[in-house]
């Protein structure tokens, strides 16, 4: 079912009127609310933190910072309209070019500094950036040679460098933030024109540019303070910048107070010592964060106890692993949303452990999640179906509108692309992506509902399941597992788990892989495609053979 670009329109018009009137959006942008959080929450903390240095600022430092930025922008012609791209990692520069950004009118891309240059290119010719910011060098990564091999950007007017290196005609950042004393003034975007575009991981294909405008974000920046359910808290940020989840973190004080810890790079003796030190209260990450914390802190004698809330998106959760952060006073649960729509269901801090991992949690905050079938109608509680939401915080498009004719249906409806199904207390379960599921002699199997049972098994740490070909079924389960210690694990034991759970038995594995580590992206989801394309070039060399 394909949307006409007026139709769209359309659907977008209704629902902001309609998300005005119920008081989710109001005339305010990102640069008000900077102004704003600079003297209300003017002593609130950023910390960025490597292994062997730390750098603190003042959120009003931070602002003041920014508005140095604005001003070097400014000077450079970037007014609202205009784009910036940020491929800078977790440091003071980067949260900087972010507020100034906002605080010049223009539009923020920001970048995960592990690019390269073709997606790097990809992303500035697609956003159409006016300004480039990256700085020279970067641990091992050569910015400057990566800049100069971007391919045709016909719209980037401006590179700015951060460091001593740079290319002719570059922009040194000491000259752009340099000059008198920082305008407090702004430069007035609207609240509903895009503020920022984040592009998709692009694991499987190119790399999509999600549209926020400063309602969009200021909604879901606002359903954090709602979820931290009290305290005057400080966030770890184990994410790279570039990501939505590094975004909002990254920006989590401006609108609660809320204290930030920033790593620049994921080490788990260091998040561990940063939660000790800062004492910690709230974090967010994958199975792989919670598990090195809690067996970084029992090795080093470390008190984590200000750790109290976890939330995890895009993995299935062990059942165990939730079992021992609870030991240890540490809410961990799952949470559902995407770039494009942020954290759109999430559990409660009081939901019971079973729910926490075996659910992706309630609906909040004014959003709405339909389950639909093949022709979009809605499924009965129970069954399980395709995902389609709705909400202030959804994002409003694709940078390339083409995208969005087949991404949205009638009534501003976003297909998620997810499968999954609600229960008779209203929690949602996603149970696979659609390009994820198995079909085998014809029946659909979900592989996050095989990796959830497998998950159960006390010897295994992580699961991905795959199809795999098969000349009888045409697809068959395969299973890859990261065990715990060296006992082995063979597949009749792993396929007594169904047993035992009472499912079909059509949907156990058929095939098991003991693997030393899965592979993933930064994000740290898996990239099933990996090991789909390991499994056909198996099958195609048997048959060659």
């Amino acid at each position: 079912m394909a949307l006409t670009q007026e139709q769209r329109r359309r659907d977008l018009a209704q629902l902001r009127t309609r998300w005005y009137d119920e008081g989710h959006y109001a005339s305010l942008t990102l640069a008000d609310t900077l102004a704003h959080a600079a003297e209300r929450f003017a002593n609130t903390r950023f910390v960025f933190a490597s292994e062997t240095d730390r750098a603190e600022f003042t959120l009003a430092g931070m602002v003041e910072r920014g508005r140095r930025v604005a001003d070097g922008l400014r000077r450079l012609g970037v007014g609202p309209g205009d784009v910036v791209a940020v491929q800078v990692p977790n440091r003071p520069e980067l949260v900087a070019s972010y507020f100034g950004t906002w605080l010049a009118g223009a539009a923020l891309v920001p970048i995960t500094h592990i690019y390269g240059p073709g997606e790097l290119g990809h992303i500035v010719r697609d956003s159409r950036a006016k300004v480039l910011i990256v700085p020279d060098a970067w641990r091992s990564i050569d910015f400057v040679d990566r800049v100069g091999n971007l391919g045709d950007t016909p719209d980037l007017e401006h590179l700015v460098v951060i460091g001593e290196r740079r290319p002719a005609g570059a922009v040194s950042w000491d000259d752009l933030v340099a000059g008198g004393p920082p305008q407090a003034r702004t430069t007035k975007a609207g609240a509903d024109d895009p503020c920022a575009i984040i592009y998709t991981s692009g694991t499987t294909g190119v790399p999509k540019g999600v549209q926020h405008t400063h309602n969009t974000l200021l909604v879901e920046l606002r359903k954090g303070d709602r979820i931290k359910e009290g305290g005057n808290d400080t966030r770890l940020i184990p994410w790279p910048s570039g990501h939505i989840a590094g975004l909002l973190s990254l920006c989590a004080g401006i609108t609660g107070g809320t204290h930030t810890v920033i790593m620049d790079r994921w080490l788990p003796d260091l998040a561990v010592r940063l939660i000790e030190e800062y004492r910690c209260s709230v974090t967010s990450g994958t199975p792989l964060h919670v598990e090195a914390v809690l067996a970084g802190a029992a090795a080093a004698g470390a008190d984590i106890s200000s750790l109290r809330s976890v939330q995890v998106g895009g993995a299935n959760v062990p059942p165990s692993l939730v079992e021992r952060a609870d030991a240890v006073g540490m809410v961990v649960a799952r949470a559902y949303g995407s770039t494009e729509h942020p954290r759109c269901a999430t559990a409660p801090l009081a939901t019971p452990a079973a729910r926490r991992s075996s659910t992706d949690g309630l609906v909040r905050f004014g959003d709405e999640i339909r389950i639909v079938d093949e022709r979009f109608a809605t499924l009965p509680t129970g069954e399980v179906g395709e995902i389609v939401t709705r909400g202030p915080s959804q994002f409003v498009g694709y940078r390339d509108a083409a995208h969005d004719m087949t991404t949205f249906l009638p009534g501003g409806w976003f297909r998620t692309g997810d499968v999954g199904r609600f229960d008779e207390q209203g929690y949602l379960t996603v149970t696979d992506r659609i390009k994820d599921l198995i079909i085998r002699g014809g029946e659909n199997i979900a592989s996050k509902e095989v990796e959830d049972i497998i998950a159960t098994h006390p010897r295994v740490r992580h699961a991905a399941v795959v199809a795999a070909p098969d000349p009888r079924y045409g697809e068959a389960v395969a299973a890859f597992v990261v065990l715990d210690g060296d006992e082995p694990l063979e597949l009749d034991e792993v396929r007594e788990l169904f047993v035992r759970h009472g499912v079909a038995p059509q949907k156990a594995p058929e095939r098991l892989e003991v693997v030393d580590d899965l592979p993933r992206a930064p994000s740290g989801k898996v990239r099933k495609f990996e090991l789909r394309d390991r499994l056909r070039s198996e099958a195609a060399a048997t048959t060659a053979g």
